[in-house]
């Protein structure tokens, strides 16, 4: 499996990106342990147009910055102080699109992530959602900004068993109050799997 390159992530079409990471396996390696699982749910989120998007109108922050960087690098922020949530910034650099990896299904290091979640036992609810996913692969705010092309952060190209997937679609989580953009239809799934979030 090969790690996703640079162009990869330079994808313009932020939905079709999107759909296109579903079955990727995300990586983490951090103080030597290694965790992984294969993305089964995201989110997108199309920049300055998007009224739910953090860099609607070209809003620049010291926290949105990020989401101006190179494709490829991790944006991770806090929701309601306690939630660290894992993006992937895409498209060129200067266009703030990004996709919020919203649930994996665990693969390696299930052993640390439960330590993680402090958990004992393998349930959906170990990385169904994005808030607990980025708990159980130790990622936080520390690591936004970092490239996806290193050794802590990375995506590997293919799902370990391949195959077909059937993807759906519907409305962005938590997205009631982004007026015109509240009911876009670009939270994905992998049709199935257990793994996803709960959110309708």
């Amino acid at each position: 499996m090969e790690k996703l390159n640079q162009e990869f992530y330079q994808e313009e079409d932020v939905l079709q990106i999107s759909k296109d990471l579903l079955g990727k396996t995300l990586y983490t390696q951090f103080n030597g342990k290694l965790t992984s699982g294969v993305i089964v749910e995201t989110e997108a989120y199309a920049g300055v147009d998007d009224m739910a998007s953090h860099a609607y109108g070209g809003r620049r922050t010291k926290r949105t910055e990020t989401m101006y960087a190179k494709a490829g690098t991790a944006y991770v922020y806090l929701c309601y102080g306690i939630h660290h949530l894992f993006n992937v910034v895409t498209n060129i650099e200067g266009i703030p699109h990004a996709v919020l990896i919203r649930a994996i299904e665990p693969l390696e290091g299930i052993d640390i992530m439960l330590q993680r979640r402090k958990m004992s036992k393998l349930l959906p609810n170990l990385t169904a959602g994005p808030g607990i996913l980025s708990q159980a692969l130790g990622i936080s705010i520390q690591y936004s900004g970092i490239s996806l092309l290193g050794n802590k952060i990375w995506i590997n190209d293919i799902h370990p068993s391949g195959g077909y997937m059937d993807i759906i679609s519907s409305p962005r989580v938590g997205c009631q109050n982004a007026g015109k953009d509240a009911n876009n239809p670009w939270r994905f799934r992998i049709k199935g799997n257990k793994w996803v979030s709960p959110a309708i």
